[in-house]
Parts: C-alpha cells; sequence; structure tokens
C-alpha cells in the first residue's frame, strides 16, 4: 500500500502491521539504510514493537535453519538488531544499529555488523539485543532514516501526544508514512493530552534576581 503526501493511510482492520509490510524495500528494506517502524513498546497487540517486529521479520527475513533464539527472540543471518544496553567492553551503546552477519553454531557466538565494525556475541550475551525492523519514537530520538512508517490508532491512547508524533515525523529525511486512525491523529495534533510541566523555573528565575542576605 502506498500513500499520497499528505495523507493517513488506512489500516487493514484484520492485520494492524499490514500497511508496514507491503512494498518495504522501497525506503531501503530490512539493511542497515532501512527504514523503522516506529511504535510503542510496552502495549500489546499488534502495533506494538514485539508484535512488528515479528511480524515483519516474518515478511522481509524469515527465519531459516541458522537460527538462534535467545531471551523471546529469534535472530537469523540478516536480521537487523538494536543493542540495548552500553556495553564499554565492546565498545557498543544503547540505541546502535547493526545487522547480523553470520551465526557459528559450534562456537556459540553470533556476530553483528555495526557499519563494517563486527562484533562478537555469545548467546547468552543475546539479551543486549532485540530486533530493530520496528523501534519506539523514544528510542529513535537522535536518529534520522531515510524514511520511516508510524502507526497511530486510539489504541495508543495514552501515547497520543503531539511532541511524540512530532519527534517520529522529524525522524524521517525523504519519507513519513502516517498509518492509522485519523481520529488518532487528531486527538495527538490537538495536543489536549500534553503534561503541564511543574519545574518551578519561574520561581527560581525570580529568585535569582533578589539580592541575597550578606
Amino acid at each position: 500500500m502506498t500513500s499520497a503526501p499528505g495523507r493517513l493511510a488506512p489500516p487493514d482492520p484484520a492485520q494492524p502491521g499490514d500497511c508496514l509490510r507491503r512494498n518495504p524495500r522501497r525506503s531501503g528494506g530490512p539493511g542497515k539504510d532501512g527504514y523503522p517502524a516506529e511504535a510503542h513498546h510496552h502495549l500489546r497487540g499488534g502495533l506494538g514493537t514485539r508484535s512488528l517486529n515479528i511480524d515483519l521479520q516474518t515478511a522481509l527475513n524469515p527465519p531459516g535453519e541458522i537460527r538462534v533464539e535467545r531471551f523471546g527472540w529469534t535472530f537469523c543471518p540478516g536480521d537487523k538488531v538494536m543493542q540495548v544496553e552500553n556495553d564499554y567492553d565492546k565498545e557498543v551503546y544503547n540505541g546502535d544499529l547493526g545487522v547480523v552477519s553470520r551465526i557459528d553454531m559450534e562456537e556459540g557466538s553470533l556476530i553483528v555488523d555495526f557499519d563494517g565494525r563486527e562484533l562478537i556475541y555469545g548467546f547468552g550475551e543475546l539479551d543486549e539485543l532485540v530486533l530493530a525492523y520496528a523501534t519506539t519514537i523514544h528510542k529513535s530520538q537522535g536518529s534520522e532514516y531515510p524514511a520511516v512508517v508510524i502507526p497511530l490508532s486510539t489504541q495508543h491512547y495514552p501515547m497520543l501526544q503531539r511532541n511524540l508524533v512530532y519527534t517520529g515525523v522529524t525522524r524521517g529525511k525523504r519519507l513519513v508514512v502516517l498509518v492509522g486512525q485519523r481520529k488518532a491523529l487528531a486527538i495527538a495534533v490537538k495536543g489536549a493530552r500534553a503534561r503541564r510541566r511543574w519545574s518551578k523555573l519561574r520561581e527560581w528565575l525570580i529568585g535569582c534576581d533578589r539580592p541575597t542576605a550578606e
């Protein structure tokens, strides 16, 4: 499914991730420069990052005979992955993206290519990695991609906030596709759920203007 500029692509009610799986290679596919889908990891159902990652892996890089299953994920050669904690020994950090280049079943290790630098993970270290076909808007902060797909649904109601949509949309350099319900987009844009920040900054600034007692 393609989306005209400025239009909200309607989802398939029976397949929440359907729009994200069609024609993925037009924007780079599952490789290092491929687009992510930006979702919410803690939400249950077809639009959370775990469900989307599993669906997109099945569509883009179906698990074959060579694979390893650890910590709730299945990793295969060619999978796009994300480091989820700082590892100072490997010099790889939370949010870094790579691609599984190979798996050595005899050695019990998985090799990830991070922009030309290959790192070896023992199977017991794979809790440091997750699939990265889809990621959260929070995780995407500070990064840019050729294209992004952002699912919007009233299922996400607690997360329908203008600042989050803005952050997600500005991650895409060439193409941004919003997939979902117009009502969900309207709720987010209106920003009615935006929380007021109580920082006491005004009081502190006023206090700084007062002469200090000697």
